[in-house]
């Protein structure tokens, strides 16, 4: 936990009391004693720092003062064909990690049915993942979710508007498709949207859709990873690739 998320909900005239495993975090891994600065910031608002005030064995309270930046967005949203819970547990918090605007939760030929009747896709059960991930990012820009229980009407109505500010467009698939480096026009400065299929890939009916709405196909390599492990890494390619612009236009 590299910063303390408060809802501003929680906060009464600059001043919050901890009662739940974020108190528990300040008073055993921080060691915090009252007096002590520490870095936290409001969800979806901007970052800064709060004094302990007081400290007990049941909670902690903080004086805030959130003056600081508001994050910026990240510049991508992803596609994801719906994963088995266990997987989709992790995935959540990494992807909040490394940086999402946006979430699509989809269905696909390959995507189990009963998937989405997991009590995981309950906002309170993914909600906290999310905010797992932010906090070790140091962010406080909560990714958006929906979930999407048929490709076509998705892909077909709802994906055009939903990235139109997307004009960098991705689809992971595995095939004869160039790597992502030789896929994405450098520098790399506007906002992406990448799908990532099921393990076996998308069928040629879903590829060819997402082509029709300007995905480009590309590919991982030879090895078949795992979506949890898929997911971490291209979204860590792409922030890379990001990243060497910016060093190379500075």
């Amino acid at each position: 936990m590299n910063i303390i998320l408060i809802d501003p909900a929680e906060v009464k005239n600059n001043r919050v009391t901890l009662r739940d495993r974020r108190s528990d975090h300040i008073r055993k891994v921080l060691g915090a004693a009252c007096g002590d600065t520490l870095r936290t910031g409001l969800i979806n608002g901007p970052m800064g720092t709060s004094t302990v005030v007081g400290i007990t064995a049941e909670a902690v309270e903080l004086e805030t003062n959130h003056n600081g930046p508001l994050p910026d967005r990240p510049a991508i949203d992803l596609i994801l064909a719906l994963p088995r819970p266990i997987m989709l547990k992790r995935i959540f918090s990494q992807a909040a990690t490394f940086g999402v605007r946006k979430i699509y939760l989809i269905n696909a030929s390959r995507v189990e049915k009963s998937f989405f009747s997991a009590s995981l896709l309950t906002e309170n059960n993914y909600y906290p993942l999310l905010l797992h991930g932010l906090e070790q990012a140091v962010d406080t820009m909560v990714p958006e979710v929906s979930i999407h229980k048929r490709f076509r009407p998705f892909v077909e109505d709802l994906l055009p508007q939903a990235i139109d500010d997307c004009p960098v467009r991705l689809a992971a698939h595995p095939g004869p498709f160039p790597f992502l480096p030789q896929t994405i026009c450098l520098p790399l400065e506007q906002r992406a949207v990448m799908a990532i299929g099921p393990e076996g890939g998308w069928v040629d009916f879903e590829i060819d859709k997402f082509q029709s709405a300007g995905f480009q196909p590309f590919s991982m390599g030879p090895r078949i990873l795992r979506v949890d492990s898929a997911v971490p890494a291209l979204l860590a390619q792409l922030n890379l690739l990001r990243q060497i612009n910016r060093q190379t236009s500075a």
